[in-house]
């Protein structure tokens, strides 16, 4: 077999691995967003809080970059607002709409990247 040969059959089982992963990544973001635990605030005073519904689009269009910086920093928390136990802070934090961020004072709704990136650090 030629060096070309093997070098392409390498590359080949890369890419594979790599779409494979990615697929399977996705899927388990997708999860994950559809979960919707019961979230206890005062456990976690210094995060960024990130309300969603798991059926807004709005949520859904900026969920798996929320959860990647999660993923890496750990400074977010994830509120999903369908959990009924979770809408409690509807009132608490005077939400009108989702997707909600809030960190300290800071606080933005809505999908624009860079005003992300401001609240969450990145």
């Amino acid at each position: 077999m030629t060096l070309i040969k093997k070098v392409s059959k390498v590359l080949a089982v890369i890419v594979v691995v790599l779409a494979v992963s990615g697929f399977a990544g996705h899927q388990y973001v997708n999860h994950v967003e559809k979960q919707r635990p019961v979230v206890t605030l005062a456990k976690h005073p210094e995060k960024v809080l990130f309300f969603y519904r798991d059926d807004c689009p709005d949520c859904q269009s900026i969920f798996h970059q929320i959860y990647w910086h999660n993923a890496i920093s750990h400074n977010i928390v994830l509120i999903n607002m369908n959990q009924p136990q979770n809408r409690h802070y509807i009132q608490k934090y005077q939400l009108t709409s989702v997707p909600t961020l809030i960190h300290g004072k800071q606080r933005y709704t809505g999908t624009n990247q860079q005003r992300i990136k401001q609240i969450v650090g990145d």
